[in-house]
């Protein structure tokens, strides 16, 4: 197994005899729809313990194309709105935005299947495909019912493991390097932090555009991970001072921009390593939310701050296409390297495990639910 990829999943053989009964199954038309699906959720946000396995319906729309999932994809928004730093306006709440599985039933809304967009996809029953996109929620569930416009059918190449653990995070990646800040050839770019999931695909995107890259991480074993992605310098934040060090590696001027996942704890301090006129990408809120800041705080190098969301840059039909099929196509021709840290049962343990291990530092890479 290559240092890119490493997953903890079931033998290969039992893989292919799941993926053999269900492909004989969609095929016969013998699989059943419910009218309720089991999903990971919460009826009151609060710490992991809120977390549990509930029983919600599944509505089917005419519009909607039907999912039986296998992966669902773990992320730091998902501790958002479990924690109530986002909003969530009814309970239970379902957690979950990216997921992959089959395709088992295709919309029946005449004016659906007559729009060009939809016709351009090629869906099809049996299909893999990965869901998700533009700011859904919701998603972390054993059956999905959900608009054609978020389902986004993979490469043969890509299995669907491979897909969830690269949808929201390789999205929020490409969109950002391309529109948040254009990674131009010649730049130095410092990621905070660069050994994660999201760090390790901004360092191969950064790098793939002819960028210097800087990263932040707390162990030798995860900065060796990052060199191995294509981090040209790593800094052990819990041993070097991260400010002196970026000012040494470039000469005193500092960086063209910092894509800083770490939020409350590491936001001051990237305005001392930014170079004139740079920008700050604040990415998430991993050691929590950005306190107010005046704008003024810009005026001494003409910085430009950037708070984006993914679903602003890939939200329209066309959009999401565009993203989807540019992102899939990089790591069907082996551009983009995927790594999978482990993979958790689809219980209420399973989801406070991966939440634990998501938010104290301890992994490298995605982390997946593998739906039974």
């Amino acid at each position: 197994m290559s240092l890119f990829s490493r997953a903890i999943t079931p033998t290969t053989s039992h893989r292919v005899r799941h993926s053999l009964r269900l492909a004989r199954l969609v095929a016969s038309r013998k699989m059943t729809i419910p009218t309720t699906r089991q999903a990971i959720g919460f009826n009151q946000t609060g710490d992991f313990d809120v977390l549990e396995k509930v029983t919600v319906p599944l509505k089917v729309g005419a519009g909607q194309i039907v999912v039986k999932t296998e992966y669902l994809g773990i992320n730091f928004i998902d501790t958002y709105y479990r924690k109530g730093l986002y909003p969530v306006t009814e309970f239970p709440a379902v957690l979950g935005t990216e997921a992959s599985g089959t395709i088992i039933a295709l919309p029946t809304d005449t004016d659906v299947l007559a729009d060009p967009e939809y016709k351009k996809r090629g869906y099809a029953v049996g299909a893999k495909v990965v869901v998700g996109g533009a700011g859904n929620f919701g998603l972390h569930a054993s059956w999905l019912s959900v608009p054609w416009k978020i389902v986004h059918l993979l490469p043969n190449k890509v299995s669907t493991q491979i897909g969830a653990a690269s949808l929201l995070q390789g999205l929020t990646a490409l969109t950002f390097v391309e529109e948040a800040h254009k990674v131009k050839k010649g730049e130095t770019i410092l990621v905070h932090t660069v050994a994660g999931g999201l760090g390790l695909l901004f360092a191969q995107m950064i790098k793939a555009r002819g960028a210097t890259v800087i990263g932040t991480t707390s162990t030798k074993e995860k900065a060796e991970l990052a060199k191995a992605n294509g981090a040209d310098h790593v800094i052990l934040y819990k041993e070097e001072d991260t400010v002196l060090r970026v000012l040494e590696l470039t000469n005193g001027v500092g960086v063209d921009a910092v894509f800083d996942g770490v939020g409350k704890d590491t936001f001051d301090s990237n305005f001392k390593m930014l170079k004139r006129k740079g920008t700050l990408v604040s990415v998430g809120n991993a050691s929590g939310a950005v306190p107010p800041m005046a704008p003024i705080r810009l005026v001494e190098k003409n910085l430009k701050l950037l708070r984006p969301t993914v679903g602003n840059y890939a939200q329209t039909p066309e959009e999401l296409h565009y993203y989807t099929t540019e992102l899939y196509n990089m790591i069907a021709s082996g551009k983009l390297n995927i790594r999978v840290h482990k993979e958790y049962p689809f219980t209420a343990e399973g989801a406070k495990e991966a939440q634990k291990d998501l938010t104290g530092g301890k992994t490298t890479g995605k982390l997946l639910i593998k739906v039974d």
